[in-house]
């Protein structure tokens, strides 16, 4: 995968999630995108040979990214996380915050990449977080 096509799948995976979320909330959610990554989120056994493993990510997380800096973290040596998962985090009037919790394991091979099913790359989107006592069908503000 090169640089522009991760770019592409986290663009498009943004849509969607914003998409998805708007089913769940109140807030009104803008386009302009930021991003908080939560790096090496998964246990990886540092003997699988077919992928990097970075143990020094552990318990690392960058606040705040632009797309453009989400892929110069993340990107690496041609390698990017097996699985990332996407959700709506919070919504001001300027912006929409993602989270983007990431796998420790980073391959170049599209079969390694969780989600590559549905076309979505590494990128698997997932819900807002849901307040206790959430009731299907009703919407909640994002806080």
């Amino acid at each position: 995968m090169t640089k522009e096509e991760f770019l592409f799948h986290l663009q498009g995976a943004s849509l969607v999630a914003l998409k998805f979320a708007e089913n769940y909330v109140k807030n009104k959610l803008t386009t302009d995108f930021k991003y908080n990554v939560i790096l090496n989120a998964s246990t990886d056994d540092p003997n699988l040979p077919q992928f990097d493993i970075y143990p020094e990510d552990t318990g690392k997380m960058q606040l705040d990214l632009s797309d453009n800096e989400v892929v110069d973290l993340l990107y690496r040596k041609g390698k990017v996380p097996v699985w990332i998962d996407i959700n709506v985090l919070k919504s001001s009037r300027k912006s929409t915050t993602f989270n983007l919790l990431c796998a420790g394991r980073y391959s170049d091979n599209k079969e390694e990449f969780y989600y590559n099913h549905n076309g979505s790359g590494p990128f698997g989107i997932k819900s807002p977080k849901l307040p206790v006592g959430y009731k299907e069908g009703s919407k909640f503000k994002l806080k």
